[in-house]
């Protein structure tokens, strides 16, 4: 799609248009994967809304028709029911339309009112379990428990919301941790109190056994050397898994002797599960309702009951009217609830479709649910809310919360990385410039550990979006990523002239520092090495063992368990690699800025410092804190950026090769690179792109072959360290160092000559002649060592030029544009160079006419210079020019191709454009010395001289 235009003014308070294309304009409508889970939050939002619209209903029917209007005729127990129904919907009410809707959520919210039972929860029912023993045999208060186990639901619930954010996080995080692996434990401990005399050798027993399992299997998760080593080599390497089903199996029979040891078991058993499980009031107060409803709505409609004076004849409807309503807000509710139990169902199916990984991935699609559910409750019933994961992300990371920014800088992330889900973010990002620019802003957050993964995901995000972003909009883009450039730890070392023993000693305590951090970080990538090898053993296992199952029963039962043991999986998230290095994404930000538009050029252009921090990862640094494979990577992709900048057109390109070209170290970086055998082919390739680009301009061409080890190194890379063909593949990487030696051979008398210092080489060159693959470069190589070096030529050299003209004659024949021209450039040059051999081969062969006729084709069919061949001309003149000096009979084989109307159009149509080798968007380089129209004035000159000789020889005969 076009690039959308954003709005320049800066009045009437709108919101300007983020220039930004997307690729994927060609495609259907997708159907969002969130489309299931919206629907199944929609129905549960409209069953609340529903109960919420009849409890609105009989909070209004009970205060104006009952209690206004019967109030003294009510009977005891209605007129006690009607009360209680309606301050319980007072409540709900007034907790609703609150500001803060963490009351209401606390109360009366259907998410999240029940959840299944899990591992802690099953360790929290042995808990409760046994507290709600000793409360009933010890202190016989077990009325009292049952009554108050609503307000223990709600009070639990308020201390897990508000308990983290009264306490510092730091603190919160330690206390976690030891709750969690002590609470089994106590579990167990909490049966000493319940178990009876009778029979006590059986229950001591159990309870032993219990007790030493579980104390084995916590001590063997502390950092005990010997009991980790032994509870290691008990459990071999699915350590994590067995000390879980310890653990579950001592609860559920923990859970089992407290039932059987207590009378009322019943009621332990609905009043232990309510504390772990209810986690609001939504489902007591609706079952209070339905039974309240129940108790008086059955007598009523029977009749068996009177209702004081005879006159109000219009009470028994009313009642019946609001418990009815009543029921019916119950009956919604509690079905509200018991659809949002099954959540999980979509939410896991949504977690699948995306394809998230990791425990995060289930708290995205847990936080979208919320959102949704929110969402949904917002406005009218009927009014149509766009929800999507898309603008969840957005909204999340427009929010204060780290936590919610996170979450939605990561799924942004994730959502590049697919084109569905990429052409929907992008559809929305291209409409806000806000959105884009606090994105851009997140590159630039502090240093604290989550602002850092904000960091990180932000630096991902804006590395996909470059591809089609223009910053024109987004001041102050380039100096947020040129920061990222900034993060690369290593030790400044300064002059002992310049610096104070005061600045050597800060870089030396920081330097400290940093390897104290260096080495914990260490250690702690040791730990997640240890554990992702073993996560990786246990699938590697997980799959044998399938395969063999499949195998030996391809079963529709089996495959139906594999369904649903891959619905239930939690794909284990990748941890960070070298390529997630803050710099690293830097420049690959700026490689795809700088190829997506000419602007996104001259804001680069413009950053402060921003190309010489690039420059400087070209080399491997000794006293930076990264490791090899990270330097490594450091450098491969400052050669990326440096060979995608060098190759801007243009004059803006013009400016940052000349920038490029002012670092001091840049061409040495270079040679150690090739000159490296640790270094990559593909890192090879890029410095040769690089070289050839910033061969274009003649000072910097002239700088590079003063660094003789830069073109020895291009030969060795062209022809192969063995100086014979090269074999390899990778022939991309061949090409590329044969295009730098040729830019770098042109107008260059000084490098021409140090090739020809390889005795091989034109020989070598005569060879690739034959290859269609090097035909181009090698043909170039050529024109340019004869045009510069003709008087260093050797005899041998000579010949094996000659044994190229008719492969390059046939290639004239079929060869178009600049191709042509090179082939011709080089044909003119042999014939300049060894004009016997060239006439005696041309004369000798069936292609003389055939290739005359085609140069003056050519020159007819290319009156309209090209930027893509500007010399095509001046070379078919040249050409000429060289044929009529070896050979004057050769003008009048010419002039049979109306040879003299040819060079008249040339020079009728010259063109400034014709002077220079070649150009880069609109802007010419190389330019010739000669114009073309000297040229073409000796050709004619030379013509009108050969016919004046010819008649003047008729005449004497």
């Amino acid at each position: 799609m076009p690039p959308m235009a954003g709005d320049g003014g800066g009045g009437g308070g709108r919101e300007h248009l983020v220039q930004i294309t997307n690729g994927g304009s060609g495609q259907g409508k997708v159907d969002e994967p969130e489309k299931r889970l919206n629907r199944f939050v929609r129905a549960v939002v409209m069953l609340e809304r529903m109960g919420n619209a009849l409890g609105t209903l009989a909070f209004t029917w009970a205060t104006t028709v009952l209690l206004g209007g019967y109030a003294s005729d009510l009977r005891d127990d209605d007129f006690m029911f009607a009360t209680i129904l309606i301050f319980l919907e007072a409540a709900r009410m007034f907790s609703r339309d609150s500001k803060s809707r963490l009351d209401y959520q606390l109360l009366f919210n259907t998410r999240g009112a029940f959840s299944p039972l899990d591992s802690s929860g099953l360790t929290l029912t042995a808990c409760s379990c046994g507290v709600l023993q000793i409360l009933w045999k010890k202190y016989l208060i077990a009325g009292i428990v049952v009554l108050l186990s609503p307000i223990v639901v709600v009070l639990g619930r308020l201390l897990s919301e508000v308990t983290p954010r009264a306490l510092e996080l730091n603190k919160w995080n330690k206390i976690r941790p030891a709750a969690s692996l002590w609470s089994p434990l106590l579990g167990i401990v909490l049966l000493t109190p319940s178990i009876s005399k009778d029979h006590s050798t059986i229950q001591w027993a159990v309870f032993w056994v219990l007790l030493v399992a579980v104390f084995v299997t916590t001590i063997g998760n502390l950092s005990f050397t010997g009991i980790s080593k032994l509870v290691d080599r008990v459990l071999g390497g699915k350590k994590e898994f067995w000390r879980q089903v310890i653990i579950n199996f001592c609860m559920i029979a923990a859970i089992g002797m407290q039932v059987y040891m207590f009378d009322e078991r019943l009621v332990m058993i609905i009043v232990a599960l309510a504390i772990v499980s209810l986690h609001n009031l939504q489902i007591p107060a609706a079952l209070v309702r339905i039974a309240l409803a129940l108790l008086r709505i059955i007598p009523i409609n029977n009749g068996n009951s009177s209702y004081g004076k005879p006159s109000k004849q219009n009470l028994r409807p009313s009642l019946s009217i609001f418990y009815g309503m009543v029921l019916g807000q119950g009956i919604f509710y509690a079905m509200a609830c018991m659809f949002e139990f099954f959540s999980f169902i979509p939410q896991n199916s949504l977690y699948h479709r995306v394809g998230f990984k990791g425990k995060w991935g289930m708290e995205s699609v847990n936080m979208y649910y919320a959102y949704a559910s929110e969402k949904c409750k917002q406005g009218g019933v009927l009014a149509p809310k766009k929800i999507s994961l898309c603008t969840f992300a957005m909204d999340s990371v427009k929010s204060d919360s780290s936590d919610n920014q996170l979450t939605g800088i990561r799924m942004m992330h994730h959502f590049l990385q697919s084109e569905p889900t990429k052409a929907q973010l992008l559809s929305k990002l291209a409409t806000s410039t806000k959105m884009m620019a606090r994105i851009i802003r997140m590159l630039d957050w502090g240093t604290s550990p989550k602002n850092t993964d904000i960091r990180l995901y932000a630096a991902k995000v804006v590395a996909e979006l470059a591809k089609n972003l223009r910053v024109v909009t987004i001041p102050g883009t380039m100096q947020l990523v040129s920061a990222l450039l900034d993060t690369e730890s290593r030790l400044k070392r300064g002059n002992p002239l310049l610096d104070t023993d005061d600045e050597q000693e800060e870089r030396h305590d920081r330097v400290l520092n940093t390897e104290d951090g260096q080495e914990a970080a260490d250690s702690q990538l040791q730990r997640q090495g240890q554990l992702l090898d073993t996560e990786n053993m246990l699938e590697t296992q997980t799959s044998s063992t399938q395969q063999v199952g499949i195998h030996e029963q391809n079963s529709c039962v089996l495959r139906c368990w594999q369904q649903i043991l891959e619905f239930w999986s939690m794909p284990e998230e990748l941890p960070p690699i070298d390529h997630d290095l803050l710099p690293v994404l830097a420049m690959s930000i700026i490689h795809s800025l700088a190829g997506c538009d000419q602007g996104n050029c001259v804001e680069i252009s413009k950053a402060d410092d921003l190309i010489p921090k690039i420059t400087r990862f070209t080399r491997f640094k000794s006293d930076t804190m990264n490791t090899e494979a990270q330097q490594k990577i450091l450098v491969k992709s400052s050669l990326k950026v440096l060979q995608r900048l060098t190759s801007i057109g243009g004059k803006i390109g013009i400016t940052l090769r000349s920038k490029i070209s002012q670092d001091p170290f840049l061409f040495s970086n270079l040679a150690e690179i090739l000159g490296n055998n640790k270094s990559s082919q593909e890192s090879r390739k890029l410095v040769a792109g690089i070289l050839r680009n910033m061969a274009i301009d003649e000072k910097t061409r002239q700088e590079i072959g003063r660094n003789k080890i830069i073109i020895t190194k291009l030969m060795q890379a062209f022809l192969n360290a063995e100086g014979t063909t090269s074999t390899n593949p990778d022939h991309l990487s061949r090409k590329v160092a044969g295009q730098a030696l040729a830019m770098l051979t042109i107008q260059s008398v000084q490098n021409c000559l140090v090739i020809l210092k390889e005795p091989e080489f034109m020989k070598e060159l005569k060879i690739l002649i034959h290859d269609k693959r090097y035909i181009y470069v090698a043909a170039s190589m050529l024109r340019n060592l004869c045009l510069h070096s003709e008087a260093e030529l050797r005899d041998s050299d000579l010949k094996e030029l000659c044994h190229t003209l008719r492969e390059v004659w046939e290639r004239i024949m079929d060869a178009d544009g600049a191709e042509l021209e090179i082939l011709i450039g080089l044909s003119s040059q042999i014939c300049k160079v060894n004009p016997k051999d060239f006439t005696r081969e041309l004369d000798n062969g069936q292609i003389k006419q055939r290739f005359l006729k085609r140069l003056i084709d050519t020159l007819n069919e290319n009156m309209k210079p090209s930027s893509h061949c500007p010399g095509i001309r001046r070379m078919i003149v040249e050409q000429i020019i060289h044929l009529m000096e070896c050979n004057s009979s050769y003008a009048d084989c010419l002039s049979e191709f109306r040879m003299t109307e040819a060079l008249s159009m040339v020079e009728q149509t010259l063109s400034e454009a014709e002077d220079y080798r070649l150009f880069l968007g609109d802007e010419g380089f190389m330019k010739y010395n000669v114009p073309l129209s000297n040229f073409v004035a000796i050709a004619k000159k030379m013509y009108v001289l050969r016919c004046v000789m010819a008649q003047a020889q008729e005449n004497r005969d």
